[in-house]
């Protein structure tokens, strides 16, 4: 598999990051369309044309889209319903584009232009405050380009967060295996 095959799959994916193909986001994707592992069929974003443009790249057959991944209509934008978000800060790992606002034991809120439609901050909801609605007339859904490098960023930000909570872990760990400070040997006065 090349790389460069790869990044050209890639490039032309939406970068929404969904997972309706069946892997983990884009990328993964692209590799198991360089490997032959999947079929050009499985991108609810991209649609026919994104369908049409990876046969052209990889000299495949145009297929209809897979229905089992869902329909390229567009899932429009998350919403959170603010008399029920208890603020558990779930949602907010889940967005791959990080286009969910808010903090814990706050009220989270979804900034409708950057939101992709992958709905996978769903299902992270304990509460069940979070739904899908159709993207006001005149906003566009996000694009490629902007998706990308908002998930970089996403995925550089979760990788700093989970080294720095290792490095922090470990800390704890050291410390509490740290041979404790003698005792005052018996019969010593007490210190005040």
């Amino acid at each position: 598999m090349s790389d460069d095959l790869v990044e050209r799959i890639d490039a032309l994916l939406p970068q929404t990051q969904c997972a309706r193909c069946g892997f983990e986001g884009c990328r993964p994707y692209a590799q198991a369309l360089a490997q032959g592992r999947a079929p050009i069929n499985r991108c609810p974003p991209g649609g026919s044309d994104g369908i049409a443009a990876l046969a052209q790249l990889l000299g495949h057959e145009v297929l209809p889209l897979d229905p089992a991944c869902g329909t390229e209509a567009d899932p429009g934008v998350a919403w959170i319903d603010p008399q029920a978000c208890i603020g558990c800060a779930r949602c907010l790992p889940a967005c791959p584009v990080d286009a969910i606002i808010g903090a814990q034991r706050h009220l989270h809120t979804v900034h409708a232009p950057q939101c992709t439609g992958c709905e996978l901050c769903i299902a992270s909801c304990p509460v069940d405050c979070i739904v899908m609605q159709p993207r006001a007339a005149a906003e566009a859904a996000p694009g490629r380009a902007d998706n990308r490098r908002r998930h970089q960023e996403h995925a550089a930000r979760s990788a700093r967060l989970a080294r720095e909570r290792a490095a922090l872990l470990a800390e704890r760990k050291r410390s509490a295996h740290a041979p404790e400070a003698p005792a005052a040997p018996s019969g010593a006065p007490a210190t005040q």
